[in-house]
């Protein structure tokens, strides 16, 4: 008798090859995208390269022949009709599965007993048009250029509905478009749903304590240079004119205006990109899904199913907390962020809104509120001696360039430097230290660590698979180790850092009974 198959092994997760034997889904019939697509698919296609459509513009215009743009366009207008014409679906009793590409074709494969999430977009055309953008995620990275992604773009949105309710459901035998589909996905909105959390125009405010702003900015300015209009601009009367009363105000006083303007700038497009991601925010809960809906201009709603809910990522950057505030993510079996998939449930806000929405997901407060136990004077001369060394260093750099450049600092400016790093590398030794913590509670355990960026997992110990201690060389004769805990859910693996290591595999027997009986004997 075989022996019973691993149950932590997945073989046929991710999209997977069309078998040639026999093929349950034979019955089930091929559809075509909704054929309003033929007004979007062409569009997206001259937006998705118009970098390219503008250079032969600009190249017919060289050389006097105006047809260049035109010819360019067609082909564009061309290959996006020719997608809707090439991709056809079917949701069968055991796969979904995709046809899809003109000269090079792909067929996809889903089981849909691996589906783990399946998010809904409704972009500006697709709302104008009402049509949807269905995305169906298993956990499994997409290839390069995205090939395995199994994305569904232009599904009639009053279809929708349904269509997710039976994927999520599993519903064995069922076709998206049958009563009994249409039943499921019924009874599924019917269900009393309890609302989590509601978007409030105050946490607006959160936005301007994040890099959005700043690499918006970054990229608006990359994309100037690259057309020339930056240089343009330099040459320009009006930045001349800038750049010598900037002179005439002095390196500090240009150097902390500039700084100001490019913070209001950011803080500005900050806000207005929170706003159209997030705006219409409204999280709910059935018992069964987590329903996650956002988005003004750009409409998206994900649906996450707590069977396969194994905790909760409580995300506190550096700026964001000294604000006051924080994000909720949610750790999904086979969903990672990483991989472009949604493990949102709430984006920046008053951190203890956030705390009362992780309790509500977790229906359990005690992970989130427990205290945490410290970690010990080792792990504390750690957390020191690793922010203090690269402060120190760059300091010793600064002073070092200026040395080599023939233009020594003064005594007191090497003074300031160097009283500077050093008061840098200890408050954020102590931020470190005073963040990292671990605990367990019934059922889950709980750890944080970062300061830069903060986070606060509360993970299941029945969404453990795996346990791995190490210990780096300074970690070994600083009496310290590391405990990993690996998962298939999130981020793969949640670290315990720097615990002394005579409390590593207690830690991992008081949360996985028997697994760490042996090693603690010994």
């Amino acid at each position: 008798m075989n022996p019973d198959p691993d149950p932590c092994r997945d073989p046929d997760d991710g999209a997977t090859a069309l078998s040639s034997g026999d093929d349950p889904d034979a019955s089930a019939p091929w559809s075509r995208l909704d054929p309003r697509m033929l007004l979007v698919h062409p569009v997206e296609e001259v937006l998705r390269l118009l970098p390219v459509l503008i250079g032969t513009v600009v190249l017919g215009s060289s050389s006097g022949n105006p047809y260049w743009g035109l010819a360019a366009t067609a082909v564009l207008v061309a290959v996006g009709v020719s997608r809707w014409f090439t991709t056809t679906y079917r949701v069968g009793p055991v796969h979904v599965e995709l046809r899809r590409g003109l000269l090079q074709r792909q067929e996809l494969s889903i089981p849909r007993s691996r589906i783990r999430s399946v998010d809904v977009e409704q972009r500006v055309l697709h709302r104008l048009l009402g049509l949807a953008v269905v995305k169906i995620g298993t956990g499994q990275a997409a290839g390069a250029g995205d090939r395995n992604r199994f994305e569904l773009n232009g599904l009639a949105a009053d279809s929708v509905p349904a269509l997710r309710s039976a994927l999520l459901a599993d519903l064995p035998g069922t076709d998206p478009g049958s009563a009994d589909t249409r039943t499921a996905g019924a009874s599924a909105t019917s269900s009393p749903e309890v609302e989590l959390a509601r978007f409030d125009p105050r946490w607006v405010r959160y936005a301007p304590f994040s890099t959005t702003g700043l690499l918006g900015i970054a990229a608006v300015v990359g994309l100037a240079f690259q057309y020339g209009l930056g240089e343009r601009i330099a040459e320009s009367g009006s930045f001349e004119r800038g750049v010598a009363a900037f002179a005439a105000a002095g390196v500090v006083v240009s150097i902390a205006v500039v700084a100001f303007v490019v913070l209001l700038v950011a803080s500005i497009a900050a806000c207005a990109r929170y706003v159209l991601l997030y705006g219409n925010l409204r999280v709910t809960d059935d018992g069964r899904m987590l329903r996650i809906g956002h988005g003004l201009v750009k409409v998206r709603h994900s649906t996450l199913d707590r069977g396969r809910l194994r905790g909760v990522n409580l995300r506190e950057p550096l700026a964001l907390r000294l604000a006051g505030g924080a994000r909720l993510d949610a750790i999904m079996t086979g969903v990672a962020a990483e991989s472009g998939e949604s493990s949102l449930v709430l984006p920046s806000a008053p951190e203890r809104e956030v705390q009362r929405v992780a309790a509500d997901v977790l229906t359990d407060p005690l992970p989130v509120h427990v205290p945490l136990i410290s970690h010990g004077p080792a792990a504390r001369r750690r957390r020191y001696t690793r922010a203090l060394g690269p402060a120190v260093a760059v300091a010793a750099v600064v002073i070092g360039a200026f040395a080599v450049a023939g233009q020594a600092l003064p005594l007191s400016a090497t003074i300031v430097a160097a009283v500077a790093a050093v008061a840098t590398g200890c408050a954020l030794g102590w931020d470190r230290y005073r963040g990292l913590g671990h605990a367990v509670v019934p059922g889950r355990l709980v750890t944080r660590n970062g300061s830069v960026d903060r986070q606060r997992v509360s993970l299941d110990a029945d969404g453990i698979i795996g346990w791995t201690v190490r210990q780096s060389f300074f970690q070994r004769r600083a009496g310290l180790a590391t405990v990993v805990a690996a998962t298939p859910a999130g981020a793969g693996h949640y670290e315990v850092i720097d615990i002394p290591q005579d409390q590593a595999w207690s830690l991992i027997d008081a949360v996985t009974p028997g697994c760490g009986d042996p090693w603690t004997r010994r």
